[in-house]
């Protein structure tokens, strides 16, 4: 018989979110009558807006046409990679530095594969969870410590630190993981932070690869939404990005990397003509229906119609914030981001989760599951409907102010 990627072997039994499930289908085994409400995966939950629907119904109807029909796209449609770079990026990049991907974690997980197995790994702590786990599965990182996987280096980011991490940690050739909108605190680096963050990875010659998945959230003007905003950026990161939160693409599928030409290996060589190499061999391009949604959504109803999407949404972490700021819970998040992270301290993080779901009938995500240092933490999501998240608050009111 065939052995075992080995590999597999050194991942924590169970990723997060299917722990999260299968908990809260227990709980609603044990209580059949309960309402459970979901304030824990970040999935969306409102309809597709009317501008960006039609795109997909076009989209979908032109394939029934001979005119309209399309094939294989390994990298994306032209006019939509040059829409990216004319609506996010003020037209810096040419349409063959960004590809056309099925979302943002999909395109994390295959961006391992450039770098293989002897790159030391860095990580925000907390972080989102495929950021270590693609890193353990292709063998750049090993088996469980104890308190985190052996070959990745976390950067700890704290109440005490403002949530941004000490650099001077960083190794050097290194490959930096970094979110902002960081998922799951919420919390957003400044210029100034990212100034420093870029100057880091140029000192210790590290690759820097940005995840701007929740950039729609951003309100204050003065916070950068994408890693290009930083002079000398373009030589020592990459950036994927995603139509999942801000246009409601969860189930769509639809994202894109930004790979500038600028950007080399210690020998010189092209990472970007590597990731094109690697986009032709193991992926055979996004859904074209998919991609006609992201042309109207990047159209100037489409970008209405995502303001108003995460203004909503906002709204609802709005909410949910306020609620748990009255109930004496400490939290930062939900003004720039859809999520909120609260603090429960000296609590076990799945202790925490059980309360809630216990008395609230409400779904969370322990802040253990991102990490080290998000023990005692419990991240909220404001992704729900209006009238469920309000209800959640009401009943966490109830509970935590009784």
């Amino acid at each position: 018989m065939l052995k075992r990627n080995a590999s597999l072997a050194n991942l924590k039994a169970g990723y997060l979110f299917p722990e999260i499930a299968r908990r809260r289908r227990e709980f609603a085994a044990l209580h059949p009558q309960a309402e459970i409400i979901s304030l824990g995966v970040g999935n969306t939950t409102e309809p597709i807006l009317p501008h960006i629907n039609r795109g997909l119904v076009a989209g979908a109807a032109a394939l029934s046409t001979p005119e309209g029909y399309s094939g294989y796209s390994d990298e994306g449609l032209l006019a939509l990679r040059e829409r990216i770079s004319a609506v996010y990026y003020d037209g810096l990049f040419g349409a063959d530095e960004i590809f056309i991907s099925d979302g943002a974690k999909c395109d994390i997980g295959r961006l391992q594969l450039l770098f293989g197995t002897g790159v030391p790994v860095v990580v925000q702590d907390p972080s989102y969870p495929v950021y270590v786990d693609g890193s353990v599965l292709i063998g750049a990182a090993g088996s469980w410590q104890g308190s985190g996987y052996h070959g990745i280096t976390y950067l700890a980011c704290t109440k005490d630190n403002a949530y941004f991490p000490d650099l001077a940690q960083i190794p050097r050739n290194a490959l930096i993981y970094f979110c902002s909108p960081n998922n799951p605190t919420g919390a957003v680096a400044t210029r100034e932070q990212l100034e420093r963050l870029v100057a880091a990875a140029h000192e210790t010659g590290s690759l820097l690869i940005f995840d701007a998945a929740y950039a729609a959230y951003i309100r204050d003007p003065t916070l950068p939404q994408t890693i290009f905003a930083i002079e000398g950026s373009a030589d020592c990161a990459l950036e994927v990005n995603s139509f999942s939160k801000s246009a409601g693409f969860t189930g769509v599928r639809l994202g894109w990397t930004v790979v500038p030409h600028a950007l080399h290996y210690a020998d010189g060589g092209s990472i970007n003509s590597d990731w094109e190499r690697v986009a032709a061999t193991i992926f055979n391009g996004a859904s074209n229906i998919a991609q006609a949604g992201g042309l109207a959504a990047l159209e100037p109803e489409g970008l209405a119609e995502i303001r108003a999407l995460s203004d909503y949404y906002l709204q609802n972490a709005a909410l949910i914030r306020e609620t748990l700021q009255h109930a004496g819970i400490a939290c930062v998040g939900g003004d720039n981001s859809p999520y909120i992270w609260a603090s429960f301290p000296g609590r076990d993080s799945w202790e925490v989760f059980a309360e809630i779901l216990e008395h609230c009938s409400v779904v969370t995500t322990p802040g253990s599951g991102f990490g080290p240092a998000g023990e005692s933490f419990i991240r909220f999501s404001a992704f729900g409907h209006r009238a469920t998240v309000e209800e959640a608050c009401r009943r966490l009111q109830s509970y935590y102010q009784r």
